[in-house]
């Protein structure tokens, strides 16, 4: 009996240096809620609450839905967070590509913050430990409103002075459509409400395009490279992405070539494996897909036909931190990197800074936020210049190492309701759910 009071003792003093700030084994989820920023793509950003006053953040992905994770609420409450894989393993099943994998990613985020919290220890560490301080960002850069080469240059040369080595930029289908005979066929007006495509006889929704629409291409990007040097890596976004036949699609990646890209991302459609294997068998350009994969299993088929030279998850889809890991690590197997998408608020940006530093083949990080003003009134604890020459350093509070800042989220909401109640989403929606029933019984 004494040996065991000395044990209870000495396991009260450990917990006590590492600052715990509660009883992990008496843990217990009671509550979820969410409040949706207003932003070039919406955050709904979540919060899981507990017994012991401790909190959790995280967020569904950009342009998804709160319902994504509310759907899950039932299945969390009155669970310990702290078991993070058995509630991982069972809420996984009901994700699925795209968006639809937001609000399980979401909530593993959370519930990372929320043990880091606990234990008093940085996301990374629970990914194995970290292999960088500081994280490279890559800038993404919208077209601009007047698509020119020279309009291209200088929205690009701006990323650059912002102190950005690596940067990508935007080329839209449309460009193609701009250029006199840049296009075979005709556009396709009220069929799409996402906007206009064009049709070309037998090609079906994608686009075909002609040696003037691919020299106007080879001309901005030319624009590009002359006014920000050979020093900054340049890549670019959605040439393809199912608008393009994968032949000219070829066609444009070889008129590129001379640019020396760090990559062409999105060449074919998500779940064209094959067809992104034949675009990266036939450039001399590396290129990048996978933001729109849902786990391991996802990527497994991409990864183990080399069918990119780069993966590029979107950590809110993929399936959050610790599965986002696992996908990199296999990657890495087969002689590819990664590079990590990502479109969200701070709160998300900061999971793939701890997630970025555990990739031992990690290259650049996205920044989707640098012209939102309010983007970094989301959060306190984000350094004021946190952005140091196209780097961001990895905190090492614990948790995400930022949290809410409710003023800043109240001002962007899409609509009312700052974590307001939701107790509609307590009631399981299946009828043969019982809540006092584990998952493990």
């Amino acid at each position: 009996m004494a040996h065991q009071k000395q044990d209870e003792e000495a396991l009260g003093k450990v917990e006590d240096a590492i600052n715990t700030y509660s009883r992990p084994s008496q843990l217990k989820i009671t509550d979820m809620r969410v409040a949706v920023v207003c932003s070039n793509y919406d955050y709904p950003i979540i919060r899981i609450d507990t017994n012991q006053g401790v909190y959790g953040i995280g967020e569904v992905r950009d342009a998804g839905h709160k319902e994504n994770a509310l759907q899950f609420k039932s299945m969390l409450l009155g669970q310990n967070p702290c078991n993070i894989d058995m509630i991982f393993r069972h809420i996984k099943h009901f994700g699925n590509w795209g968006r639809e994998g937001g609000g399980v990613s979401g909530i593993e985020i959370a519930l990372w913050d929320l043990i880091g919290k606990v234990y008093g220890v940085p996301c990374y560490q629970f990914l194995g430990g970290k292999y960088r301080d500081k994280v490279r960002i890559y800038a993404d850069t919208p077209a601009p409103e007047e698509p020119t080469p020279e309009g291209y240059a200088a929205r690009v040369k701006g990323r650059k002075e912002l102190g950005l080595t690596f940067i990508k930029f935007d080329i839209r289908p449309q460009l193609f459509g701009e250029v006199e005979n840049g296009l075979v066929g005709r556009p396709v007006e009220g069929e799409y409400p996402m906007g206009r495509r064009w049709r070309a006889p037998g090609t079906g929704a994608s686009i075909k395009v002609t040696d003037q629409g691919i020299a106007r291409a080879v001309e901005v990007v030319a624009a590009i490279r002359e006014a920000v040097g050979w020093d900054v890596e340049l890549c670019t976004d959605h040439f393809g992405h199912g608008h393009m036949t994968l032949k000219d699609v070829i066609r444009l990646g070889k008129a590129l070539e001379p640019f020396r890209l760090a990559w062409f991302e999105d060449p074919m459609p998500w779940w064209d494996i094959d067809g992104h294997k034949a675009v990266t068998d036939a450039i001399n350009i590396p290129t990048a897909a996978g933001e729109e994969l849902y786990l391991w299993d996802g990527f497994r088929e991409m990864i183990e036909k080399r069918a990119v030279d780069i993966i590029h998850p979107d950590l809110l889809t993929s399936g959050g931190m610790l599965e986002t890991k696992k996908i990199a690590d296999y990657a890495e197997r087969y002689g590819l990197p990664t590079a990590l998408h990502f479109a969200g608020s701070p709160i998300a940006f900061m999971a793939n800074v701890h997630c970025a530093a555990a990739i031992p083949s990690f290259v650049a990080l996205e920044h989707h936020g640098l012209d939102l003003p309010f983007w970094t009134d989301l959060v306190t604890g984000l350094p004021e210049n946190y952005l140091q020459d196209g780097y961001v350093e990895v905190p090492d509070k614990p948790g995400l190492g930022v949290d809410l800042n409710y003023e800043g989220i109240e001002a962007n909401l899409r609509f009312p309701g700052l974590f307001e109640p939701t107790d509609e989403w307590n009631t399981p929606k299946l009828g043969f759910w019982q809540p006092d029933r584990r998952w493990d019984k």
